[in-house]
């Protein structure tokens, strides 16, 4: 058996978390490097997204992984494939700003279950809702999710991190200030309002939204819900950055 890493390529930090957790759980690691356009709302954006096949292969095996693999669009996509639905979840917060998102996140991870065949896959937990699609699949592989890695100002790293310029990279900073700010509010109202007060801060970033979830089944937190968690998503120069945190004293 194996553990599977799926990713879109662009490796940092990030990645090597999660390649080195599955390194724990199993001698054999297949990365994955695929950019799944099903994933992207339009041709410009895929376009735009970095691509370093070489560092790629370095980073990965210097993590551990026993197996770097670039599978070509046919083979993930063969003539008449189908599209899944990622059902309701896949419709709000990241899914109702990128319709579509998520049913191609499903399609490609049922993929790559398919052709890979592991016992478990990684996933980070800086994309919080797709974890949470991702282990919601009727899928046989168990999924592990790993916490999110951050560059040392607090910035959760991401491969879209490379499009930012010096500027939009302090203007990205106020996402983390905001959710380290509302992680210690004393009810999820106050919570809320210091998202929304500190982001507007900074004029750079452009809000998506931002407020705090119930981490099971992402509804609106109230002050009897259990496991709350933070959320975020907006724009520094055109590249959308998301973040997410979970509330002190859950």
């Amino acid at each position: 058996m194996s553990v599977l890493v799926p990713t879109m390529g662009a490796l940092h930090k990030g990645h090597q978390a999660l390649i080195k957790r599955a390194r724990t759980l199993d001698k054999e690691v297949i990365v994955s490097i695929f950019v799944n356009p099903l994933q992207f709302e339009n041709k410009e954006d895929i376009e735009k997204y970095p691509r370093t096949p070489e560092r790629d292969i370095e980073i990965a095996t210097i993590a551990g992984a026993t197996q770097v693999w670039f599978p070509e669009f046919e083979d993930l996509y063969p003539e008449g494939f189908q599209t899944l639905n990622a059902g309701p979840l896949g419709s709000i917060f990241e899914g109702a700003s990128r319709p579509g998102h998520f049913d191609g996140v499903v399609t490609v991870v049922n993929r790559l279950f398919a052709l890979t065949k592991p016992s478990k896959a990684v996933f980070g937990e800086k994309d919080f809702q797709q974890l949470s699609i991702i282990k919601a699949m009727k899928s046989k592989v168990e999924i592990i999710g790993v916490p999110t890695v951050r560059e040392f100002d607090g910035l959760a790293m991401s491969s879209r991190n490379l499009r930012l310029t010096q500027e939009g990279r302090n203007s990205a900073l106020v996402v983390n200030r905001a959710l380290s700010a509302a992680r210690l509010a004393p009810t999820v109202e106050i919570a809320i309002e210091i998202l929304n007060s500190t982001l507007s801060t900074e004029a750079g970033f452009k809000k998506d939204y931002a407020t705090v979830i119930d981490e099971n089944d992402f509804s609106i937190a109230t002050e009897t819900t259990q496991s709350k968690r933070a959320i975020i998503a907006g724009w520094v120069e055109g590249v959308r950055l998301i973040d997410n945190m979970p509330m002190a004293g859950r």
